[in-house]
C-alpha cells in the first residue's frame, strides 16, 4: 500500500535528479581530503550560509554536538530552551560528550527572551560553572515549527557578544524559517557563530547535515566529528544529493508550509482537535486531540486503516508534518479520514 505519510519530512526519498546525481559523483576520500563533491556541498553550503566554511556530518545530531564539543570545555554551563532538540533528542550528548551542563530557560512557543537568556548568563564566581555557549533553535521544533524571529536573533548575539560568549543555531530546518520570514537564509545565519542544517528532512536528501562557521572553527570540529565515527570516505554520493538539495529543495519549501496551513484550518473545523493557528508557521502542525476520547496511539492505528500514518502515543499530543511527498489532495484525503473517524468514535 502506498501510505500518505505525515509522521515527519524526515521520511522523504531522494528525488530522481539526486538519485542521478548519486551515480555519477565523483568520489575520493574524504579523510585524506581528497572528495571533490564533498568540498563542492561544503563549499556552496559556506557561501549560502555567509561563512568561511563548512563540514559534511552524518547527522543532525552529531552536528549539534560536535559544535558544542568544539565550543566549550568540560565543567562548563551552555544556555538552552527547555524543549530543544539538543537536550530532548540527543540521548543526554551535551553531558556524555561534551561533558557539559545545561541551563534550560522557558520560552514563548520556542522563542527565547533575550532578558532571560542574559539573566542565565552566569556571573564570575568561584561556585559557578562558566557559561561558554548559547544555543538556539530555529525553526523549533516541538513547538511546532515556530520561526525565531530576525530581530530576536540579533538582540541574542548581541549579548553573547557582549559576554564573549559564542552562539551555535540548530537550524535543521533554517531553509523553513527563512521561507517563512521572507529572507536569505544569511540575514538568519548571521547571528550565530557556527549553525547546524539539514540535508535530510524538507530538502530530500538521504542522509546527512552540514555545519558552517569560521575556518578555525571547522578545522577544530572536524577532530571531533572523527571522534564521533564521523569520518566518512567516498562520501560525494551522500553529498551530491545534498547538492541538489540546496539548489532546488531549498527553493520550493513555501508549498508545504501552505499544505500545513490548509490541514490545520481542517482540522480546526473537527469536532474535539484542538490547535493554535498562530504556531502554524512552517510544515508542523501540532494538535491536541483530548477533545475526541481518542489518544494519539489510537488515531494513529485507525487512520493507518485509511492509509496514512502519524505518529501519536498514549497521549493527546499528534503531530503532522508535511514535506514534499505530500499533496494538497491527500491533505483532503486525511481531513476527510479524521472526521470520519471522529464521528464514529
Amino acid at each position: 500500500m502506498q501510505y500518505i505519510d505525515l509522521r515527519s519530512d524526515t521520511v522523504t526519498v531522494p528525488t530522481e535528479e539526486m538519485r542521478e546525481a548519486m551515480y555519477k559523483a565523483e568520489v575520493g576520500d574524504d579523510v585524506y581530503g581528497e572528495e571533490p563533491t564533498v568540498r563542492k556541498l561544503e563549499e556552496m553550503a559556506a557561501e549560502m550560509l555567509g561563512k568561511e566554511a563548512a563540514m559534511l556530518v552524518t547527522s543532525g545530531t552529531q552536528g549539534n554536538q560536535v559544535s558544542i564539543m568544539t565550543h566549550t570545555h568540560p565543567g562548563e554551563e551552555i544556555i538552552v530552551e527547555e524543549n530543544c532538540h539538543i537536550i530532548t533528542y540527543e540521548v543526554g550528548g551535551v553531558g556524555y560528550l561534551a561533558g557539559v551542563q545545561t541551563k534550560a530557560l522557558k520560552s514563548n512557543k520556542g522563542v527565547l527572551n533575550p532578558a532571560d537568556v542574559e539573566k542565565a548568563i552566569r556571573p564570575k564566581d568561584i561556585h559557578y560553572p562558566v557559561t561558554s555557549l548559547i544555543c538556539l533553535e530555529n525553526t523549533h521544533n516541538r513547538a511546532g515549527g515556530t520561526v525565531t524571529p530576525i530581530e530576536i536573533m540579533k538582540e541574542i548575539y548581541e549579548i553573547a557578544q557582549k559576554h564573549n560568549i559564542p552562539v551555535h543555531l540548530d537550524g535543521a530546518r533554517i531553509f523553513n524559517a527563512a521561507t517563512y520570514l521572507k529572507v536569505d537564509v544569511r540575514e538568519i545565519a548571521k547571528y550565530a557563530d557556527s549553525v547546524m542544517f539539514c540535508l535530510s528532512k524538507g530538502l530530500c536528501a538521504p542522509i546527512g547535515s552540514v555545519v558552517v562557521g569560521t575556518k578555525d572553527f571547522i578545522e577544530k570540529a572536524r577532530k571531533y566529528r572523527k571522534m564521533l565515527g564521523g569520518g566518512m570516505r567516498q562520501a560525494g554520493f551522500i553529498a551530491a544529493a545534498g547538492i541538489v538539495a540546496l539548489e532546488k529543495m531549498t527553493k520550493r519549501l513555501q508549498e508545504d508550509h501552505d499544505n500545513a496551513r490548509f490541514l490545520a484550518e481542517g482540522l480546526k473545523n473537527i469536532p474535539g482537535i484542538n490547535l493554535d493557528l498562530e504556531t502554524v508557521q512552517t510544515n508542523i502542525v501540532m494538535t491536541d486531540i483530548s477533545g475526541t476520547g481518542m489518544t494519539g496511539k489510537e488515531l494513529s492505528l485507525r487512520l493507518k486503516e485509511h492509509g496514512i500514518l502519524i505518529n501519536g502515543g498514549n497521549d493527546f499530543a499528534v503531530r503532522f508534518v508535511t514535506h514534499y511527498y505530500i499533496s494538497k489532495k491527500e491533505i483532503e484525503k486525511t481531513l476527510d479520514a479524521i472526521e470520519k473517524i471522529v464521528r464514529q468514535f
